[in-house]
């Protein structure tokens, strides 16, 4: 068999787990995804530094907000947000 592949990257997946959760740690993430708590703090600084996540202090835990308005990286064509993507990996409940 081929190697494993995804047609999502860490930095989507993660991504998603934040909408699905804002208030999960990254070590919680890091077990969801089976990636190492240090990938996912990687990922979550790389995130925040590009503005699509707001990291917020509530007590001893931090909550994440995903900044929905913001434009995809890679244009698909037409400027997606960030929303538009997550409304289609994300259930709503």
């Amino acid at each position: 068999m081929g190697a494993e592949w995804s047609f999502l990257t860490n930095h989507a997946r993660v991504l998603v787990c934040i909408a699905h959760d804002p208030g999960l740690r990254l070590r919680d993430i890091g077990e969801v995804l089976r990636l190492t708590e240090r990938t996912v703090f990687g990922i979550v600084t790389d995130l925040t530094a590009a503005g699509y996540v707001v990291k917020d202090r509530d007590g001893r835990r931090n909550r994440y907000r995903i900044q929905h308005h913001l434009p995809l990286r890679q244009p698909l064509g037409r400027e997606a947000t960030i929303g538009e993507l997550l409304a289609l990996l994300v259930a709503s409940n």
